[in-house]
């Protein structure tokens, strides 16, 4: 893997973004009067690499971008282009999901297998990747770790704009991917974030006679314009549902999980003694 760059995604949107940057540190490159070789000596990186960026085979980190910028004199526009880099790095699917996250006025996500990805330790993540099966190669463990870590700042640059509600079951507080200490990580970075004014975060545990979230994980994003979508995951699989009628229905079963679950201090209080215990 080419420690300066990422692996394109395998949509249209994510090789036209990384085409542009390329084309882009190309034209500066010839304005500047230097071949590919002189570039990558002077930036410390090989020419290989200068060539895959140049036509749209990487996406180039920001520290590459900020070190092109600086040698070719391109005055900002070469640097200005690391929210596109970013973005391109990420599959389809966590665009799309970001995309949706960033829309909403709320969020609601009830999950009985493992934590909600918004929540998740990066220690926890890696471990949930690095458990499927056929294993993921590790670049691609990489990128969509970097992409969950990157989804998540949409939690704390919502605050007073977007609610978060949570609901885990309790065997999302058990199961150890990755070890003790990696859950242990898990267990106090879900109290830090049980803290934030726009989360809410229940726990229903395993004791309640009670459970309407048998059926599986699934979650429901409010967007300004008062639609509400649904997404239900499965192995192999995920469906948005947009239907009107059972968009309805995932509503319904979501206020009667929330109405079975912990209180939200309960919750807390629940989670320190899981952390206790572990």
């Amino acid at each position: 893997m080419d420690e300066a760059g990422w692996e394109v995604a395998d949509d249209d949107e994510s090789c036209a973004i990384a085409e542009l940057i390329g084309r882009q540190i190309k034209f500066w490159r010839q304005a500047a009067g230097l071949r590919a070789v002189e570039l990558g000596e002077r930036m410390g990186y090989g020419e290989d690499l200068i060539y895959k960026v140049e036509r749209g085979a990487r996406i180039p980190r920001p520290e590459f971008l900020d070190k092109a910028d600086e040698i070719l004199g391109a005055g900002g526009h070469l640097k200005v282009m690391k929210p596109d880099a970013e973005r391109a790095r990420y599959p389809k699917k966590v665009r799309d999901v970001a995309k949706l996250e960033a829309q909403a006025v709320e969020v609601c996500s009830y999950n009985n297998s493992v934590v909600d990805g918004l929540l998740q330790h990066a220690d926890y993540a890696e471990a949930v990747f690095s458990n499927r099966r056929p294993p993921l190669p590790h670049e691609e463990v990489e990128r969509r770790l970097h992409a969950r870590m990157a989804r998540q700042k949409v939690i704390e640059a919502s605050v007073g704009r977007t609610m978060f509600s949570f609901v885990l079951c309790e065997s999302t507080l058990r199961r150890t991917p990755g070890g003790t200490m990696a859950l242990r990580k898990q267990l106090d970075h879900l109290l830090q974030l049980s803290h934030l004014r726009n989360v809410d975060l229940q726990v229903l545990p395993l004791s309640r006679e009670a459970n309407t979230g048998l059926d599986g994980s699934f979650r429901l994003t409010k967007l300004k314009d008062g639609t509400t979508i649904g997404l239900i995951e499965v192995q192999l699989a995920s469906r948005v549902v947009t239907s009107p009628k059972e968009v309805q229905l995932l509503d319904m079963r979501y206020g009667i999980i929330r109405a079975q679950a912990l209180t939200p201090e309960e919750s807390q209080n629940f989670i320190e003694k899981v952390g206790r215990e572990t």
